[in-house]
């Protein structure tokens, strides 16, 4: 049997910014509005890809070689932007980044999850956030 979905984590109002560029607007059933970023959005790609290359960075980041080594020095890259998105059944927008990437499936309950407000992060947020 499913679990059913928390109704705070339901979107009444959906905008995907992208001729703008300024990101994605959600309106969420309790009244809450989170704002998206596309370059934050990217950053937090839920994709398989994207998970393992973080699990990765992290697990290097904590060995005894990177102690070792220098610090990286900053390189331009410009921030992606959003291609395309459409929606997935009534449960996710998928976004097409200008970076190429287009295989992250962003479920409303992940969105609320990582919505970047101090309130969500506390009432939604992985508890390592906190």
């Amino acid at each position: 049997m499913p679990i059913p979905i928390d109704p705070r984590r339901r979107p009444v109002e959906i905008k995907v910014n992208i001729t703008t560029g300024t990101g994605l607007d959600v309106v969420w059933s309790d009244g809450h509005a989170s704002h998206y970023e596309f370059a934050y959005l990217r950053e937090h790609c839920p994709c398989a890809t994207c998970n393992d290359e973080r699990k990765t960075k992290a697990e290097f980041a904590a060995g005894p070689v990177a102690a070792a080594m220098p610090a990286e020095l900053p390189m331009f890259k410009p921030k992606p932007k959003a291609r395309g998105a459409k929606a997935v059944g009534n449960y996710a927008l998928q976004i097409d980044f200008t970076d190429g990437h287009s295989t992250g499936i962003y479920s409303y309950d992940f969105l609320r999850t990582i919505c970047p407000c101090p309130v969500c992060v506390l009432e939604f947020g992985p508890p390592e956030a906190l």
